[in-house]
Parts: structure tokens; sequence; C-alpha cells
């Protein structure tokens, strides 16, 4: 079974007891159709007097019965399929999205934001109608079997008449399911493209309108739009070729057994209800709709759960269950090297130990690979070679709670999450210390509700956002990064920030990738990274005498 199939039989489950609901009422829907012609020509022969013995009115009744159980039929299947697919996109975007923040940044960054929303957001959406869409395919073929069985009972000659046509019906659709399911795809992924570009694009609008590029910028985001145009005239296409074929082969269908049933009638061997009958059989099992329907619903669920399935098949990040053993948050990288997509070597056996509680300002040149060692301390980005230990246990083995408990990160550009002030900085904490220490709380104070306040609703300035930021990495217990986490700060508040960062009555280890010789004079160790490798390590005022230390500060 593919990871399509697994994602669509976990979306019919999460449909809950409505599928059976939705199977139960489509069968007796059909039963219902396949009933109401028999009844109909019953109740024409006793007004008719073709049937000695039988009432008209009793025949009528039944009718009205079938009618009644039809109506009701419909609109519980309506509403089930409403009811039924709702719950199913819940399940898979709630899946979708806890597996999208359980990935490793790097694995998430392969895919653009923007195909990401249309995942979750459209393909997601057809995905979710698989419980339906089960339920129709495994009973669309009961009219057309129901009526060759009811047209054969009638006549036999009705009932041969009939398979001609289906055999027909089933040539004429033979390609039907494997074109659409390739427009669909296509014009899935394009759409995909569609929505990374655009997203790309109002990341960037302010230096696009800076640059006066925005016609260039509409043209790159529109670029896909002709491959759409593609893929959606060749769906219609496809659909409207199986409409056409249909037009031409259901009245030429209900006119063969017009015929049939004609001759059938002047021999003798039918009565005018059973005529009645045959002629609605054959309209009801030659209707092509139902099932050019059924397929293109089964066509879009696939696609939409092989592009879900795509994103559900990296594999998320692992955690160990060992906590933390008591310990100042010894930090020891051993070996450490990442390398790039392309193999290119971006860390190269990296050896860094820092004492717990110090702190390490982290300088070099721009593509050194600060920032890179940062995340690779801190387990944001999972090294390809070496190990990386804190307080002698290694980072993979920690259970998530422990990692994120002794860990904390600061950014220089932090995106901030939560509904209100508070939850952004706190993430389950007490704030206002936290503010405090970031030298934030001043800001927070003024706001209408303080922490209370609703995060959209708060304007900000670049400062204002990286000291929230800072604020919440101070929650971290053992071990705290920060990455150009203070860049954004006046000389004042910056200099507030530095004081409480290397004050000694805190006990954490501290990792401060910086540019500025200020931090790195204050820090009891500076490692000094270029190309990806340690180039030295020590007080700054012993590196200082390297003349290329000191080109570090001046570039």
């Amino acid at each position: 079974m593919t990871p399509a199939d697994r994602l669509l039989w976990r979306a019919v489950g999460s449909a809950g007891w409505w599928t059976p609901v939705l199977a139960l009422v489509t069968v007796a829907g059909a039963a219902a159709e396949l009933a109401l012609p028999a009844a109909l020509g019953r109740a024409v022969d006793a007004a008719v007097g073709a049937t000695a013995g039988e009432s008209a009115g009793r025949w009528l009744a039944a009718v009205g019965g079938l009618v009644a159980l039809l109506v009701v039929a419909g609109v519980v299947r309506d509403y089930g399929t409403g009811a039924a697919s709702a719950r199913s996109v819940a399940g898979l975007r709630h899946t979708l999205i806890r597996h999208l923040l359980a990935l490793d940044p790097r694995t998430a960054a392969r895919h653009p934001v923007g195909d990401l929303v249309g995942r979750l957001v459209g393909q997601v959406a057809d995905a979710g109608q698989a419980a339906p869409a089960v339920v129709l395919a495994a009973t669309v073929l009961l009219p057309p079997v129901g009526s060759l069985v009811a047209l054969t009972m009638i006549d036999p000659w009705l009932g041969a008449t009939f398979v001609v046509g289906l055999v027909l019906l089933g040539v004429l659709l033979r390609g039907f399911v494997a074109d659409a399911s390739a427009a669909v795809a296509g014009y899935q992924r394009a759409q995909g493209h569609l929505a990374g570009l655009l997203v790309e694009a109002l990341t960037g609008a302010r230096t696009i309108a800076a640059a006066g590029t925005t016609g260039r910028e509409v043209d790159r985001v529109l670029t896909p739009v002709a491959e759409l145009r593609r893929h959606g005239t060749r769906t219609w296409t496809v659909l409207a070729g199986a409409a056409t074929r249909g037009a031409v082969l259901s009245p030429m269908l209900q006119l063969a057994v017009v015929a049939v049933g004609g001759l059938s009638l002047a021999a003798g061997r039918l009565t005018p209800g059973d005529l009645l009958a045959a002629l609605q059989y054959a309209a009801l099992g030659a209707g092509l709709g139902t099932v050019v329907s059924a397929l293109n619903k089964a066509v879009r669920v696939r696609a939409g759960c092989r592009r879900a399935a795509e994103v559900l098949t990296e594999p998320a990040r692992r955690y160990g269950d060992r906590a933390l053993p008591p310990g100042p948050g010894h930090l020891d990288l051993r070996g450490v090297s990442v390398r790039a997509d392309d193999g290119r070597p971006l860390l190269d056996g990296v050896d860094l130990r820092v004492p717990g509680g110090a702190l390490l300002a982290v300088v070099g040149p721009s593509g050194a690979g600060k920032s890179l060692l940062a995340a690779v301390a801190g387990r944001l980005r999972d090294p390809d070679a070496g190990e990386v230990r804190l307080d002698g246990v290694p980072l993979p083995d920690l259970s998530a709670a422990a990692l994120h408990a002794a860990v904390g990160y600061g950014f220089e550009r932090p995106v901030l999450v939560g509904e209100t002030v508070g939850a952004a900085v706190g993430c389950g904490a007490d704030p206002v210390p936290l503010a405090r220490a970031a030298a934030i709380d001043d800001f927070v104070e003024r706001l209408p509700d303080r922490y209370g306040t609703p995060l959209a609703e708060v304007a900000m300035s670049g400062g204002e956002r990286q000291r929230l930021g800072l604020a919440r990495a101070l929650r971290a217990e053992r071990l705290l990064i920060l990455d150009d986490a203070t860049s954004s700060l006046d000389t004042v508040t910056e200099y507030r920030v530095s004081r409480a960062l290397t004050d000694r009555a805190d006990r954490r280890t501290r990792i401060v990738v910086s540019h500025r010789v200020g931090t790195a004079g204050r820090a009891d160790l500076v490692a000094w990274v270029a190309g990806g490798r340690i180039r030295g390590v020590g007080p700054h005022a012993v590196l200082w005498d390297d003349p290329d230390y000191r080109a570090v500060f001046r570039s």
C-alpha cells in the first residue's frame, strides 16, 4: 500500500461513524431508485387492467413511500457528505501541521512556504472528501447493474441490449481516469508553485517596492499561470469529452431499449407497465453523469492524498527519552561536521568545549559558519557527523521536553507566536521577569492590556520585536544561545541587555554570535570561526594579538 493509499484510508477513518451512515443511506437510496420503476409499472398495469386482481392504490402508495425514502436518503446523504468531509479535513490538517512542525528545519525548508500552504488548504480539502468518494465509488455501479438485472427479468432481450450499451460505456471511459489524474496532478503542482512565488514576493514586498521591480515580480509570480491554464484546459477537455460521449450513448441506448421493448409489447411478451419500467431502467442505468462524477471525485481525492502524503513521508525529527542530570551546562562538540545538500562542507571537524556557566562569544567573517555552529549547539540542526553533548548527554538522546526546557534561542529576526504578548514571551512561564531581563517590560506596560494584549494588535519596531524574542529565549534553564539577537537595539538598550547577559550571577552557559568587539571583550571565551573551522578559542585579549583576528572586527 502506497503512502497516498494509507492517507486515504486514514481520512476515511477520520470521518468516524458518518462513513457507515453514508454507505447505508446510499445503498438505501439506490435500492429505492431501482424499486421505483417496477412499482410504477405495476401501478400502470393495475390502472389499465393489464393485471387482474391488483389494486392501483396499493402500488401508488408504494410509489409514494419510495419517493419519500429517496428524499430522506438524499437529505441525509448531502448532510453526511459535508459532516464526514469536515471531520476528515480537520483530522488531516491536524496531522499535517503536527508533522510539519516536527520536521527538521532543513527538511521543512525544502518545500516553499506557499507550496505547503497550498497543500494544507487546497489538497487536504480534496483528500478530505475520501469517505464520500469511497462510498460513491463502491455504490456507483449499483444502478447500472441493478438495471441490467431488472431488464433481464422483464425480458432477456432487453437485458442483452443493455449489456451491449454497458460494454460501449466501458470502452468510452477507458482512458478517462488516467487522463484526468494526470491533468489534476499537474494542476495542483502548478498551483503550489504559484503560491510559493506569491508568498516569496509578499515577504519581500518592501524590497520590491524600493527597487521599483514590481512589474518584473508580477511577471515572475504569474509564470506558472500558463501551466495552470494548460492543465486546467486538459481537465475540462477530458470531462467534456466524457460528458459528450455519454450524451450520445445514453439516448442511443434508450432508443434501443424502446425498439426492443416495443417489439416485445407487440408480441405480447410485455405489458404497458413493463415497457414503462424498462424505459426508466434504461435511463437509470445509462446515466453517465453519476459515473463521471464519481470518477472525477476519486481522481481529485487520490491526487490530494498523494500531495499531502509527499510531506508526511518526510522523516520527523527523533527525540530520545532521557532527562539531563544535574550539571552546570557543560557543552561539548566533538568532530562536528555539516555538509550542504551539494556535499560542500559548511562545518568541518569542529571540536569545541564550553565550560558550564561560561559566556562564549562566536565571531568570524560573514559566511564563516557562526550561525550554523549556534544551530548545531542547541539542536536546531543535527550534524552530519560528530556529536554534541550537554552535561554529558548527547542531544538526540534527550526528550523533547528536556531539550526545550534546557535550551533557549534568541534570533536577529525573531518570529513571535502566541495569542497574546505574554504567551509569546513566556511560552507557559511567567513572562514578567523575562521581559525585565530583556529590557522590554516598559514597552509591555504601556500596552492597553499589558501582557494580555493580543499579539496581532501590537505595533512594534524591529528592536522591540527583537527584545520580545530575547525575553522568550531567557526562559532557558541551562543553555542560552543568541544569534546576533541584539543587532537592532539602540546603544543604551544594548548595554542594559548585555550587562544582564554577562552578569556573573547568571549560572547558565551562554553562546552569543556577534560581530561587536565589546561583546567579545566581555565574554569568558571567544570562538573564532573561519571557513567552517575553529581557528582559535581563548580570551579576547589573547586572540587580539593576532592581526587576522582584529581584521574580523574591522570588516
